[in-house]
């Protein structure tokens, strides 16, 4: 028996503004992930790539179309069905967003405290063990400010992927990272990712990174221009 989709977007349209000044930036959206995919998505600034994004990761309303994520339409669907959804995806945004009060533990541990079922020991050890994955145990007591910029984004990626999220929504990982440490943050969201079955849409300008794709999608002016495999 076939695996459901875990993202399933029929015809989305999607508009900015109101009246004379409404604009139309993503038009008949069609598109499927399955399952532990790594899907990545390019296209040039401004082609509507990161309001896609949000709208699969229930942070915008979807105004047409159908848009079915873990089973659950989108569309109209009430505050607390998206709050639901919501707890299920990993978000990795470009800026690492981690709170400067709070050490590398605490970020990471800070996307879990809404698990009724984890006891505060559970929660802190679940935190300890993501950030040892990504290569930081020795640095679990550090704040942002002590932490380089490969190190903030591996704190993002442990904070994204400690609840074992079944999507995780990727924009722009890599942008503020050199070469090496970009590779190491995408290899490490590849290799976590597939041992807790998560489907990944990675959006990037990084064309160093595209061999981590099981496909590849392109976005240009509001359109999914082109669905090809993985570049060999």
């Amino acid at each position: 028996m076939p695996q459901q989709p875990v993202i399933a977007i029929s015809h989305v349209n999607h508009y900015f503004g109101s009246g004379r000044l409404r604009k139309q930036v993503l038009f008949d959206i069609s598109a499927e992930i399955q399952p532990g995919e790594i899907l990545i998505m390019t296209g040039p600034s401004g082609s509507g790539k990161t309001t896609l994004l949000t709208l699969i990761g229930a942070l915008r309303s979807t105004q047409e179309g159908s848009m079915r994520v873990l089973g659950e339409e989108l569309r109209d669907a009430p505050k607390n069905k998206l709050v639901q959804v919501r707890r299920s995806i990993g978000y990795i945004f470009q800026a690492h967003n981690l709170l400067n009060s709070l050490t590398a533990r605490q970020n990471v541990q800070m996307s879990i405290e809404l698990h009724d079922h984890l006891s505060e020991r559970d929660r802190r050890q679940q935190a300890e063990a993501m950030l040892a994955a990504v290569g930081l145990s020795d640095w679990i007591n550090y704040y942002p400010q002590e932490l380089s910029g490969g190190q903030k984004q591996r704190v993002a990626i442990a904070r994204a992927l400690v609840g074992q999220p079944k999507i995780v929504l990727a924009d722009e990982p890599t942008a503020a990272l050199d070469k090496k440490s970009g590779r190491d943050v995408v290899d490490i969201m590849q290799r976590l990712a597939k041992q807790q079955g998560s489907a990944i849409l990675l959006v990037t300008h990084d064309n160093r990174i595209l061999d981590v794709a099981d496909r590849l999608i392109h976005m240009e002016d509001g359109r999914l221009s082109s669905l090809t495999a993985t570049p060999v």
